[in-house]
C-alpha cells in the first residue's frame, strides 16, 4: 500500500524584533482570520453565466448554400458563403 504524502506544516518566521508569544498568537490568529474570510469570500463569489458553446454561435442558425451539382461542383462544396 503507498501512503498518503504527508504536509509540512506552515511556518512562520520572525525577521526582526523579538515578539512574545502572546504577540505572536495575536499575529497568526489574525492572518488566519483573514485568509479564512478570503477563502468564504472565494466560496460564495457568483461565478457568473458558463460560457457559451460554439454551437450556439448565431452563424450557426444562417442556412448554407449548397452548391450546384456539376461539373467542378466539388470545387466549391468547401468554400465558405
Amino acid at each position: 500500500m503507498s501512503e498518503a504524502p504527508q504536509q509540512t506544516p506552515e511556518r512562520i518566521r520572525v525577521v526582526r524584533g523579538n515578539p512574545t508569544p502572546e504577540e505572536l498568537a495575536a499575529a497568526v490568529a489574525v492572518m488566519r482570520a483573514r485568509a479564512a474570510a478570503a477563502a468564504a469570500a472565494e466560496a460564495d463569489a457568483d461565478p457568473g453565466p458558463p460560457p457559451a458553446s460554439a454551437w450556439s454561435h448565431p452563424a450557426h442558425t444562417v442556412p448554407r448554400r449548397l452548391p450546384a451539382p456539376g461539373p467542378g461542383a466539388w470545387r466549391t462544396s468547401f468554400w465558405p458563403g
